[in-house]
């Protein structure tokens, strides 16, 4: 955690100058700036002065406060180019929450990955082309095509081939995140 960014954020937030806050803390106004730079680091019982003269607790003081992100470009996806099909995480970190959607493009002929047996279920959105769903010991699994969706439990293993000679795209969401 950067100590110096979180005293200046919770200052700022809390209206105050380098001076009001030093005069709070019975600190210098240069050393607090030095501490906002990282120039210097506070003892603990400084830093809880500091903590409690922006009206915090410790235990707040070193609670991230996350800018949860919500809206997702190109820029962001990560893309994993396989034989066959390319991997798009269209949202970074997702195997951080508790479901994972990727988009996934299937070349002529292209195979997913095998998703092994896992407590979760599945959703598929065919953009483009037609797919098979191959679940369990079965080879001729259910045929897919553009404007269809999937909805499966994840009891038992399964993967996505594109028998076309044209390309497919999926919109595949996972709960939890196997991908």
């Amino acid at each position: 955690m950067d100590i110096g960014h979180r005293i200046k954020q919770l200052r700022t937030k809390n209206n105050l100058t380098l001076e009001e806050l030093a005069s709070r803390c019975e600190l210098t106004k240069g050393f607090l700036s030095q501490l906002e730079r990282n120039l210097t680091s506070p003892s603990i019982q400084t830093l809880e002065d500091i903590a409690e003269a922006l009206g915090t607790t410790m235990a707040k003081f070193f609670q991230e406060e996350k800018d949860e992100k919500i809206v997702f470009g190109i820029d962001d996806y990560f893309v994993d180019e396989r034989d066959g099909s390319i991997v798009n995480w269209i949202v970074p970190n997702a195997q951080k929450n508790e479901m994972e959607p990727i988009l996934l493009e299937l070349s002529e002929n292209g195979e997913s990955q095998l998703v092994l047996p896992h407590e979760g279920e599945e959703f598929g959105y065919v953009l483009s082309g037609r797919i098979r769903l191959i679940k369990g010991e079965s080879k001729k699994g259910i045929s897919i095509k553009k404007g269809e969706t999937f909805y499966i439990k994840g009891n038992e293993q399964h993967y996505l081939k594109n028998d076309s000679t044209q390309s497919a795209k999926v919109l595949w969401i996972c709960t939890p995140p196997i991908f």
